[in-house]
């Protein structure tokens, strides 16, 4: 009798072991208040998470926007697995080598370079880390890449800012179709400006305007440029060019008593000193980039096969305070910005 009730004991916690397996493999984790897990929380509790070290140009509500839009996409993708390690260079492109072979000695799961310098210094500096960028114009020009298809085939890949040049051209003629001479004021420091500059430039041409470029090297001899381009313009356009971006209100202390109207390649300078844009939102253009890493931290895709993507569409918009405060009639179908402190 004893033999038996032994032997059945035995059974039965055999029987309960595999039942404790079976639960363990087929039903859902769940959380401390009861809920389903997702596999992202699962991942987190079993250890597994995922290290992103983002290198910013300069602090500028477009690239803000971007670093922003790409932690939330990831955020919402890995929950609390994903951490970053924020830096900006404030301009300097010395502070931004220092900031990517910080990085890389610090070996992250991937790196977001958030404008052209930053894209530029991560891919001199590693072959192996998977580099996204965003902000990035032109990667072809940044890159320095001949007979680009689109896709880069290393480990890097990222996301474009170039707002359709046509249209920013098509908008600059709807407003001022009289105009002779446009002058084009840039960064030369920028390898994106330098190609907008010259692919607008084409565009304009084209249309029978005089394109006359004027270029700063940085902050200090921008107030000058700047002046010279107004005294020989009737109309100014600015294209994404972050020098300029950064330096909005000195450029606005210039053009505004000068009425000199100027066509901004983004949102954030017509804020300040433009009259109109055909503008990419930043955010969603951030958040496109952070959907790219998610899928290069899963596993989903391999980086050198994964083609550079574009803003899905762009607005034409207007600061209506500027326009009005030189005395210009505006076109049907632009969004009003706001000129707010806080956008």
């Amino acid at each position: 009798m004893k033999k038996r009730f032994w032997m059945f004991g035995f059974l039965l916690a055999i029987a309960l072991v595999f039942s404790a397996c079976a639960k363990t493999n087929d039903t859902p984790a769940t959380s401390a208040d009861g809920g389903m897990q997702s596999d992202t929380q699962a991942n987190a509790k079993e250890g597994k998470s995922y290290h992103i070290g983002i290198v910013q140009l300069t602090q500028h509500p477009a690239l803000d926007s971007a670093t922003r839009g790409f932690q939330d996409a990831l955020k919402e993708e890995f929950g609390d697995a994903v951490t970053f390690d924020v830096k900006n260079a404030s301009g300097e492109v010395a502070n931004v080598t220092t900031i990517v072979n910080g990085f890389v000695a610090a070996n992250p799961d991937l790196i977001l370079a958030n404008a052209t310098a930053p894209l530029q210094a991560a891919a001199s500096a590693t072959s192996t880390i998977p580099i996204l960028g965003t902000s990035v114009t032109d990667y072809a020009t940044a890159l320095e890449l001949k007979d680009f298809n689109g896709t880069i085939g290393t480990n890097v890949s990222g996301t474009s800012d170039l707002a359709p040049l046509d249209e920013q051209a098509e908008v600059l003629h709807e407003w001022f179709p009289n105009a002779k001479t446009v002058g084009i004021i840039y960064s030369t420091s920028e390898a994106n400006s330098v190609f907008q500059v010259q692919e607008m430039t084409k565009r304009l041409v084209a249309m029978g305007y005089t394109v006359k470029p004027f270029s700063f090297t940085d902050s200090n001899d921008l107030p000058a440029v700047v002046t010279q381009a107004v005294a020989e313009s009737d109309v100014l356009y600015e294209p994404t060019d972050n020098v300029a971006s950064s330096n909005a209100e000195a450029i606005a202390n210039i053009v505004l008593p000068a009425k000199c109207p100027v066509i901004t390649g983004e949102a954030e300078p017509a804020r300040v000193f433009g009259i109109a844009t055909v503008s990419i939102d930043y955010e969603e253009l951030g958040r496109a980039t952070g959907k790219m890493a998610a899928a290069i931290l899963r596993g989903e895709k391999q980086i050198q096969d994964m083609p550079i993507e574009y803003a899905p569409s762009a607005k034409k918009m207007v600061n209506r305070q500027n326009a009005e405060a030189l005395g210009l009639s505006i076109p049907e179908g632009y969004e009003e910005l706001s000129t707010s402190k806080e956008q």
